[in-house]
């Protein structure tokens, strides 16, 4: 995990913990919240805290949903879309291998999910075929290099450059995402590469903040608050809840990290969230059924 620094939401370090637990925190943060416990099926209360970013790399839906009950968390499941100029292990490209992963999550209690890649994805898929879905989730961590490329930021190699030249066309690659794609979460959001990480503060600029806000809001796309990441800090957060934001909590996880966002709902109780501020998917306000482009 990328240590982006000490942030004022205190950490929660155990590696597991007790549904118990995390049911007594979300309760704090999510007023009218059920314990876990007293669901015996699969299914959790629809008030249950929701971790909007699950992977099944190396697993199965039927093998992560036992940490669903038992963590009290429901999930929503994401797997990566887009061309197959994206590398990863798994990329769905276009409407057949879309419609596969949906029935493959078939009526399992979960969000189904994609974590749409780069600014060229949306043309792989056909409106209906992504309006099955219950939400589209994106980040910015690939971004055109100098040479108009794509390039993972996080990998070896990635051309960054005078860090106030990278931040402008980061932020700029951040609301053009959110300006020309239909997106429903935002994640990983203020994320920066590692050789920048000691001046995260000053490169994350009130003005910037306020550009990557603007469009959010603007676009109705929710914020995740980052429980594998530790992000955004608290300045961020500030902003967009002030702006009229919505949040989601993720944790990234694959299998068995997935449902482990004690940070997520420890930093909601200090912003003080309500559940009036968090994203829940709604059949009639999906982002790909309000999309004009």
């Amino acid at each position: 995990m990328i240590n982006h620094g000490a942030s004022p939401a205190p950490a929660i370090r155990r590696r597991d913990f007790l549904c118990g637990t995390l049911a007594a925190t979300a309760a704090t943060v999510l007023p009218g919240r059920a314990a876990a416990a007293e669901t015996p099926s699969l299914s959790l209360p629809d008030s249950a805290p929701i971790d909007f970013h699950v992977h099944l790399d190396k697993s199965t839906i039927d093998a992560v949903l036992p940490l669903s009950r038992e963590r009290g968390v429901k999930f929503g499941i994401v797997e990566h879309a887009g061309t197959r100029e994206n590398v990863y292990p798994v990329v769905l490209s276009n409407d057949a291998e879309l419609r596969a992963y949906i029935a493959m999550l078939g009526d399992r209690p979960v969000y189904k999910g994609v974590q749409a890649e780069y600014d060229d994805w949306f043309g792989c898929f056909s409106r209906e075929a992504l309006a099955q879905l219950d939400f589209i989730l994106t980040d910015a961590m690939t971004m055109p290099g100098p040479d108009g490329k794509r390039e993972k930021l996080w990998e070896k190699g990635a051309h960054i450059g005078e860090p106030q030249a990278f931040m402008d066309r980061y932020v700029d690659w951040h609301v053009h995402l959110l300006q020309t794609c239909p997106i429903d979460i935002f994640a990983n959001i203020t994320w920066l590469p590692q050789d920048l990480l000691p001046n995260y503060d000053a490169l994350w600029t009130p003005a910037r903040m306020r550009k990557v806000i603007d469009a959010a809001v603007t676009h109705g796309a929710a914020i995740e608050i980052s429980a594998k990441l530790q992000l955004p800090r608290m300045p961020f957060l500030e902003m967009a809840k002030a702006s009229g934001a919505k949040f989601t909590f993720g944790s990234n996880g694959r299998y068995p990290d997935m449902g482990k966002i004690e940070y997520s709902l420890a930093t909601a109780k200090q912003l003080g969230l309500a559940a009036s501020d968090m994203f829940r998917p709604v059949p009639g306000n999906k982002a790909i059924r309000r999309w004009n482009g």
